[in-house]
C-alpha cells in the first residue's frame, strides 16, 4: 500500500462493498467494465457547474482502479471532455463527454461532434435571453448548451418554453434533455447509452460486462444497455423514484467510499 492510499490519522478504513451489485466487480474485475457518471456520482451537486469539489485522493482512486479493471473503465458525462481532464488531473481516463457527443477511447483518440455556426450563434441568443432569468446559468460546452436554473427555480416553466423553442430552432439533429433542475440542448444521435455500446466494442472493454452508475435521467439510457448486455445498474439516490437501475446507492459520498475500498 502506498502513502496515497493510507487512510490519514484518525481516519477509517473505507467500508468494504456490501452492495450486491458490487460484489461481483469485487470478485472478478477481468470480467467488468465500469462506467461511471461524475455530478451526482461521483461528485456530490454544486450550485455552479463550475463550483463542483473533486475529493483530494479521488483522481488517485480512480486510476488505482482502473488499472486493476485493467483499463477497463470509462467516465461517461455531460460535461466535455476537457472539462473533465481538469477535474482528475493529472490522469485521464477513456471519456464519453457531451451524453455521447464527444467521445475519447483508451488508446486516447478522441472524436468530436461538429458546431455549425447557427448553433454558435443560437447559443449567444439564450445567453441574452437569460439575462431575464436571475440566477439562471448558461454553460456553453461547445457542441451542446444548458440553462442551469438551481438558484432559479421560479423561472423553470420559462426556462422550459424557451429552451423548446431554441430546440425547434436548431432543427432535427440536436434534442432537448431534462436534468436535475438543467435543460440541454445537445446532439440528438448521441446518448450514454450509446457511448457505453461503442466503449464496449473496443479494448478494453470489449467482451466486458458493464456496471453502469449514475444518477439522473440522462443515465436512464446506461442503464437500459447494461442492463440489456447482463450486466448491472446503479442509482445514486434513495431507493425510490422511477428508475431502469438494478440497485441503488444512497449518496455519492458512500459511492466513493466504496470505489476507495475496491480499489484496495
Amino acid at each position: 500500500m502506498t502513502s496515497q492510499e493510507q487512510p490519514r490519522p484518525g481516519e477509517a478504513e473505507p467500508a468494504p462493498p456490501n452492495e450486491p451489485a458490487l460484489t461481483a466487480l469485487s470478485m472478478y474485475p477481468q470480467e467488468w467494465a465500469l462506467f461511471l457518471d461524475i455530478d451526482g456520482t461521483l461528485l456530490d451537486l454544486a450550485e455552479r457547474p463550475e463550483a463542483v469539489s473533486v475529493p483530494p485522493h479521488l483522481p488517485f482512486i480512480l486510476h488505482t482502479l482502473s488499472r486493476r479493471l485493467g483499463g477497463a473503465l470509462a467516465l461517461v458525462t455531460g460535461r466535455s471532455v476537457g472539462f473533465v481532464d481538469t477535474l482528475f488531473a493529472p490522469y485521464r481516463f477513456p471519456v464519453a463527454g457531451l451524453h455521447g457527443a464527444e467521445q475519447r477511447d483508451y488508446g486516447g483518440r478522441l472524436r468530436r461532434a461538429l458546431v455549425p455556426h447557427a448553433f454558435q450563434e443560437m447559443k449567444r441568443a439564450i445567453a441574452r435571453e437569460a439575462e431575464a432569468w436571475p440566477g439562471a446559468i448558461v454553460e456553453d460546452k461547445g457542441a451542446a448548451v444548458a440553462v442551469h436554473y438551481r438558484m432559479a427555480p421560479e423561472h423553470g416553466d420559462a426556462i422550459a418554453e424557451a429552451m423548446q423553442r431554441y430546440l425547434q430552432e436548431a432543427g432535427p439533429d440536436w434534442t432537448l434533455q431534462r436534468g436535475k433542475l438543467v435543460y440541454e440542448i445537445c446532439p440528438a444521435r448521441s446518448s450514454k447509452g450509446q457511448a457505453v455500446e461503442t466503449f464496449l466494442e473496443e479494448e478494453p472493454f470489449s467482451g466486458r460486462r458493464p456496471l453502469a452508475i449514475g444518477d439522473d435521467v440522462t443515465d436512464e439510457t446506461m442503464f437500459e444497455v447494461a442492463n440489456r448486455l447482463g450486466g448491472q445498474s446503479v442509482r445514486v439516490a434513495p431507493a425510490n423514484g422511477k428508475t431502469l437501475a438494478r440497485a441503488s446507492i444512497p449518496s455519492p459520498a458512500r459511492l466513493r467510499e466504496i470505489l476507495a475500498a475496491l480499489a484496495k
